[in-house]
């Protein structure tokens, strides 16, 4: 009983000194960064703020012009749509400049945007207090997909519907719908000419470079051998110890009695006999 104790808190300990080797060297690794290009920088409200006032128009600003058929749309706290169509704005130094990563050759080389290019999204009318949120899908000058949404509380004033509007209920393009989900890439007649913070467009080709391994391969590679390695540790068992020196026990003594002597004989005067 006290060796398959002693066997199964060896093999207890392997583990958990495998699992904390996987821990550190997941710590210790670099995380691949973000490789999608065109986000979103900043936008007018922020998201999580508070508007005070009826703004007649949000502005949304990205590292790159937006496609000229993204879509975009607003919703109103009972989930209703209050945008009134879209157009590009004039770009802007940021306040905070953006940092995307392209693929070089099998490595993410950083690259600074300083520029944000908005999209200028009209609002019809504040029809009520609360939570609105601005969603947006584009398609950037790589092919990647751009999509996501800002939300904001409203608690200005309530606006009445402009004559002959009606709220839109049009989705996304199809074509853009295409591109988003992967089956085709943007190019210079959906996307325009998008530019980066030199003006010059950025290369939309660097992302599908074929030299290099994967970025995921490296860490993908760790995490099997470091799986393999927790594998063989539990179910190794450990090796057998060394046999111990025989313990030598003192002879007994023998308890057998010894024979019993016979009883001396008396010796000394001249044996008198006895007369006749």
């Amino acid at each position: 009983m006290r060796s398959r104790l002693v066997t199964a808190c060896n093999a207890l300990s392997r583990v958990l000194a495998a699992v904390a080797a996987t821990l550190v060297v997941s710590l210790l690794l670099p995380a691949a960064p973000a490789s999608a290009h065109g986000q979103l920088a900043t936008s007018t409200p922020l998201t999580g703020t508070v508007v005070r006032e009826p703004l007649t128009q949000l502005a949304l600003y990205f590292t790159e012009k937006p496609a000229t058929n993204a879509h975009f749309a607003i919703s109103g706290p009972n989930g209703s749509r209050v945008d009134n169509g879209w157009s590009f704005g004039e770009p802007k130094r940021l306040d905070k400049p953006v940092t995307e990563y392209f693929m070089v050759n099998g490595v993410f080389e950083p690259r600074l945007y300083h520029t944000g290019f908005p999209a200028m999204v009209t609002v019809a009318h504040w029809p009520a207090k609360g939570r609105y949120t601005a969603s947006y899908l584009s398609v950037a000058s790589d092919g990647e997909a751009v999509r996501g949404e800002v939300t904001f509380d409203y608690q200005g004033r309530t606006t009445a519907t402009p004559a002959g509007w009606t709220a839109p209920t049009a989705g996304p393009d199809p074509a853009l719908l295409a591109l988003a989900e992967g089956e085709g890439r943007a190019s210079a007649a959906v996307t325009g000419s998008p530019a980066g913070p030199t003006g010059a467009p950025p290369a939309a080709s660097e992302e599908r470079s074929g030299g290099g391994l994967p970025a995921w391969l490296v860490p993908a590679l760790i995490v099997v051998v470091v799986s393999a390695i927790v594998l063989v540790a539990a179910r190794r068992r450990p090796a057998p110890r060394g046999a111990s020196a025989p313990v030598r026990r003192p002879a007994s003594k023998s308890r057998t009695p010894a024979a019993k002597a016979a009883p001396p004989r008396k010796t000394g005067g001249p044996v008198r006999r006895g007369r006749r």
